[in-house]
């Protein structure tokens, strides 16, 4: 059973629409990722802010009431008019939505907890549900007057990932027709502290694979697709044609040096897809930029892929947008796979150029590298704390 994803919305660093997304991705090569002390006052970090104007949700119920849902509706917005046609065709209880997220509306937490340290009192514009991970699902049932399953993955960067694979699994059971799915994250000062309390974050542009490299950017964004069985001729022509999942258990934040898990997920996402290696034109690494991922990752990489097939970090251009990130990956891989890109030209991979000699080399795309031909099959890896893997393989005929 093919899975195709008809439909995609997506709010990122680099725009809140598919033509400047793709502009600033492929043409310029220019990063999203802005410097700003907005989330880490007294230091100032790159991060990859979304800038522009957000719906505004204020009719919303109060305990819906978040940046993080803002984010969801604006890629939401992109595809209504195809949800809304896949409810009148098949009914309210056959559209599903599983949403990826890791910090959810804890943003609006940290300044109700700011004014109650100034004056022990909360704003009335806070309610504790805004920061409930179920809440993008809920938002988006909400909005969208969805009654199928709604629910939520939050397993760090692999969350929307997980999040896509499941609502493969609700259709492929047969309890839904079509699936919202993607993942939501916003900017807040609590995993800007938590990763600097690791010793994760970089202070200039992150530069994954270099010897040079010493943490990730954060960033925030949304992308939500629409997943169903059936082909649409009006559509993408894109599908979900493989996804793998493991657990590896080594660490609570740092990988498997092995990569015992990542290549699992990998070699499940190939054999759920029924190709070889060979067939993949196109992997998007995890590619954070921190010394023990970028190791791990390009090893797994180099053992399965060897160092033919292009490769990139497209973080230095979104930030890594936490458990939005697997989605909105995703999503520029999608973009990168229309009809339009006849000579498959890929997303090219920003950094120094100072490859790390402990690593082995791979195929880094360079600014205006492509294929020469459509892009048939794309890889993107998700690897997240506590050995949470997860891979997905896109595929267009």
């Amino acid at each position: 059973m093919k899975l195709y994803l008809h439909y995609c919305g997506i709010v990122c660093a680099l725009g809140d629409n598919h033509q400047d997304i793709l502009r600033r991705l492929l043409d310029e090569a220019g990063s999203g990722v802005l410097p700003t002390d907005a989330w880490s006052s007294g230091r100032t970090l790159p991060l990859g802010q979304v800038t522009s104007t957000l719906p505004d949700i204020s009719a919303m119920p109060l305990s819906m009431r978040s940046r993080n849902n803002q984010l969801a509706l604006a890629a939401l917005t992109q595809i209504r008019p195809a949800l809304d046609a896949a409810i009148a065709r098949f009914g309210a209880d056959r559209i599903g939505i599983v949403i990826g997220t890791s910090t959810s509306g804890i943003a609006s937490t940290e300044a109700a907890l700011r004014q109650f340290s100034a004056d022990a009192s909360l704003p009335a514009e806070f309610h504790y549900g805004q920061q409930e991970m179920a809440s993008p699902a809920d938002f988006l049932a909400h909005v969208a007057g969805i009654t199928g399953p709604a629910y939520v993955h939050s397993s760090a960067c692999s969350s929307s990932a997980k999040a896509m694979a499941s609502a493969a699994r609700l259709i492929k059971m047969g309890l839904c027709d079509v699936v919202l799915t993607g993942g939501v994250d916003t900017l807040c000062a609590f995993t800007v502290a938590g990763f600097s309390a690791l010793e994760s974050v970089s202070d200039s542009l992150c530069n994954p694979l270099s010897a040079n490299r010493h943490g990730i950017n954060i960033g925030e964004g949304a992308a939500l697709f629409l997943m169903s069985a059936e082909a649409d001729s009006a559509s993408s022509g894109v599908a979900l044609c493989g996804w793998g999942e493991s657990s590896d258990g080594h660490h609570m934040s740092a990988p498997d040096p092995a990569g015992g898990g990542a290549r699992l997920a990998i070699s499940q996402a190939l054999q759920r897809a029924g190709i070889s290696a060979s067939d993949i034109d196109y992997i998007n690494l995890h590619g954070t930029a921190t010394p023990q991922n970028d190791a791990m990752e390009s090893r797994v990489v180099h053992d399965l892929f060897g160092d033919a097939v292009p490769v990139s970090s497209t973080k230095p251009f979104t930030g890594h947008t936490l458990g939005a990130a697997a989605a909105v990956e995703a999503a520029l891989c999608w973009l990168t796979m229309q009809s339009d890109n006849v000579q498959g030209r890929l997303p090219p991979h920003l950094w120094d150029a100072v490859a790390d000699p402990q690593l082995p080399a791979l195929n880094v795309v360079a600014h205006g590298q492509q294929l020469g031909r459509p892009i048939r099959y794309a890889l993107s890896n998700s690897f997240a704390f506590g050995g949470s893997n997860a891979a997905l393989i896109l595929g267009r005929e």
